[in-house]
């Protein structure tokens, strides 16, 4: 009996009850839908976490001042000053694992240009800015060194505020004013869009960091956090312990007494956040286990169930010369059919649901070719497994008894 007769045979004993076989794919089609579309949403989770860390800069590590107590109160990173562009200087110089260093200062503005205005916030920064943010330009230049160490009057918008300020106008080499003062726009940077504490990063313009220090801050001794990009993803860690290091030294911090600084590494935050997909993962990934198991248990039952209404059947087959492996075969062709039609109808359906989902939360969807092919080949084993014990005890069936039965 050729494999075409055999599949032609079990396509018409399921087919002649339709309702009954579809209601037996069933969990076999949740089940795998359940699994494409975990996986994919998993996948574009992870997609969007490393994203936004990426869109914070290449390899970043934000170093900011020590926190003051008041009464027994801390008051939290910042409430002190500590750091200065010196502190910066001696980490680009003196740390081996750091590629690039940027002292920040910040301050709220009032930008006007013409008869718009826009309030937003100035953020000072020196020529290396746009490479530890990973963060290029859409037209004009950057500032240079000169720039920094002049503190000269220019700036690069952010495309929020581009937008709002020069609306049908090219912002390229015109003035704006920040606080009455004159400062020529050299260029905007390309869009960032939100980061993912939902901050809009476009909403910004990035001046010499000297140039906020002398002329739009109360406090030019300091800065307000120093800005670091590793040498490799890998080396954030030996950055951080370099620098971490270097501004005890340079402090003079007492062994055993608390930093008077923080390092923050974006290696943590994302490594945190892909162990916490991959336990969702698994986790979701389990709850699509158990429903294919649940639909192999309900294709094994309609399976007896089968067996048992065409006991007569079997009898008459094997009464004309057929064996018991054909018997075998037979039925373990029909769990087959069952359960391979509801893992190719389950992957249409996870497809579909990873892609409403997904647009729903604003993800990436990831498909993968290698979870669609565990998905048929599991569901092709579910039905194997479960359909093999109906099918041997159809198999064991003695003809005469089976003739017999009614």
């Amino acid at each position: 009996m050729g494999v075409g007769t055999i599949l032609k045979l079990a396509l018409r004993a399921l087919g002649r009850n339709r309702v009954r076989s579809v209601l037996t794919m069933l969990g076999v089609i949740i089940g795998v839908a359940a699994v494409i579309a975990m996986v994919s949403l998993g996948a574009g989770a992870q997609q969007q976490v490393a994203n936004d860390i990426a869109s914070m800069g290449a390899n970043i590590l934000y170093v900011s001042p020590g926190s003051s107590k008041s009464m027994g109160m801390n008051r939290g990173a910042g409430s002190v000053q500590t750091l200065t562009a010196e502190d910066a200087d001696a980490i680009r110089s003196e740390c081996p694992a750091v590629r690039w260093v940027s002292p920040m200062v910040g301050a709220t503005a009032l930008v006007v240009f013409g008869n718009q205005n826009w309030s937003t916030r100035a953020d000072g920064a020196n020529e290396r800015f746009t490479d530890i943010r990973n963060w290029p330009l859409e037209s004009g230049a950057f500032f240079t060194e000169i720039d920094v160490r002049t503190a000269a009057r220019v700036a690069v918008l952010g495309h929020t505020v581009a937008d709002n300020l020069f609306q049908g106008v090219d912002p390229e080499g015109q003035t704006i004013r920040l606080r009455n003062l004159p400062f020529r726009v050299l260029g905007v940077l390309t869009r960032k869009g939100q980061n993912q504490w939902g901050r809009d990063q476009d909403d910004t313009i990035i001046v010499p960091y000297t140039t906020v220090q002398k002329k739009l801050s109360a406090s030019p001794l300091w800065v307000n956090q120093i800005m670091v990009s590793a040498v490799s993803s890998r080396a954030g860690y030996t950055a951080e312990q370099e620098i971490s290091e270097l501004l005890r030294q340079r402090h003079k911090i007492l062994p055993g007494r608390e930093d008077d600084f923080f390092v923050r590494n974006l290696s943590d935050m994302a490594e945190a956040a892909e162990e916490t997909q991959k336990t969702m993962g698994l986790l979701l990934g389990s709850i699509a286990g158990v429903s294919l198991i649940v639909g192999g248990i309900g294709i094994m039952n309609i399976m007896l169930v089968s067996v048992a209404e065409r006991t007569r059947e079997i009898g008459i087959r094997m009464a004309v010369g057929a064996r018991s492996r054909h018997v075998r075969l037979q039925f373990l062709s029909e769990a087959l059919v069952l359960s391979t039609s509801g893992g190719l109808i389950g992957i249409g359906v996870g497809v579909l649901v990873s892609w409403l989902m997904a647009g729903g939360l604003g993800w990436p969807v990831l498909i993968s070719s290698p979870s669609i092919l565990i998905s048929v080949l599991f569901s092709a084993a579910v039905g194997v497994f479960f359909g093999y014990y109906p099918a041997s005890k159809a198999a064991a069936l003695d003809p005469i008894v089976a003739l017999r039965y009614e």
